[in-house]
């Protein structure tokens, strides 16, 4: 799979990137740790050298499973994990990191991005200052080479961006999530800063897996989505049905199809989670992907059936 800049840095990225919430189990249903390991090695070996983890993934467990993983190709592979909203201050930056470090057991992070933005889920509210000095000392030290945030606003991405150089922004983006599109991205065009989208399936919605009658328990995240929810749910699965015609001219799968349409985007890659290994492979062969003009302008006047019901709130779920 080709790579490209993250960013301003020397760091090579895939477009496609293996996320791995799902393998720190909190918030999650059925994962198994096996198949997780299993899952990474596949997308590995199918050209996805890009792993996004993060500290507050099963508080750790997911940095854990991502070591297992990888062991024998640690230096093959890029790893991108971040630290959470509670640990912004100088020194809990730099032990969190270390946390990190330990828990993937490696020396360096490739990419280490603040996961949401100081004050988020009633942390204590830092100077985005004080947290960027840390970042750059942990840059000085070896310790990570890139910075990135996540969930940041384009206001809150340019102040940071007055204390240090920011690679990445990290925001939810797929076709049925757009936000980003009318705040950030124009700022990171101009910028170069690579956006790393995440729920780029909008959480299996655009796999074509759900069908109407479909429930979720309260402890799978669904069930605090947005489009999960009445006729967001219903318009969702409308546009689904749309688009699936355009997979099959392409004989691809609708998730290759919507991971596709995502990395064809201005500075745009996709983070897609696996179960398995299957999953896996699939998601990498979306980077084989040729859609046309034409083709991408219809998938977008497909999108907006759903999206232009949405309010301006980026975030995703009603935690």
């Amino acid at each position: 799979m080709q790579t490209r800049q993250l960013g301003n840095s020397d760091v090579q990225i895939t477009p496609i990137i293996l996320g791995t919430w799902q393998a720190g189990k909190a918030y999650w249903v059925g994962i198994e740790d096996d198949e997780i390991i299993k899952a990474i090695r596949a997308a590995c070996d199918a050209g996805i050298t890009t792993i996004d983890t993060a500290e507050v993934y099963g508080d750790g467990y997911s940095e854990k499973i991502v070591a297992k993983a990888i062991e024998d190709r640690r230096s093959r592979v890029v790893i991108a994990s971040k630290v959470f909203a509670n640990h912004l201050k100088y020194d809990q930056v730099l032990a969190a990191c270390e946390r990190s470090l330990k828990n993937l057991h490696t020396d360096y992070l490739d990419l280490y991005q603040i996961h949401w933005p100081s004050g988020s889920f009633n942390s204590e509210v830092v100077p985005i200052e004080e947290t960027m000095s840390a970042l750059n000392k942990l840059l000085e030290q070896g310790k990570i080479r890139a910075i990135g945030v996540s969930n940041f606003s384009c206001e809150q991405i340019a102040e940071a961006a007055q204390y240090g150089r920011i690679d990445s922004l990290q925001p939810p983006y797929s076709l049925f999530w757009r936000q980003v599109e009318d705040d950030a991205m124009p700022y990171c065009i101009e910028n170069k800063i690579s956006i790393l989208a995440y729920s780029s399936l909008a959480q299996g919605l655009l796999t074509g897996k759900f069908t109407a009658e479909q429930t979720f328990p309260d402890e799978d995240v669904r069930s605090k989505n947005k489009l999960f929810q009445g006729e967001n749910y219903q318009r969702a699965l409308a546009a689904v049905e749309k688009l699936r015609a355009i997979a099959e001219r392409h004989n691809c799968t609708l998730a290759q199809l919507s991971l596709a349409w995502l990395i064809a985007q201005p500075q745009s890659n996709a983070i897609a989670g696996a179960r398995n290994a299957s999953q896996a492979t699939d998601n990498a062969q979306a980077a084989q992907v040729q859609l046309s003009d034409e083709e991408l302008q219809e998938m977008d006047r497909i999108s907006r059936d759903v999206t232009q019901h949405l309010d301006k709130n980026p975030v995703m779920w009603n935690f």
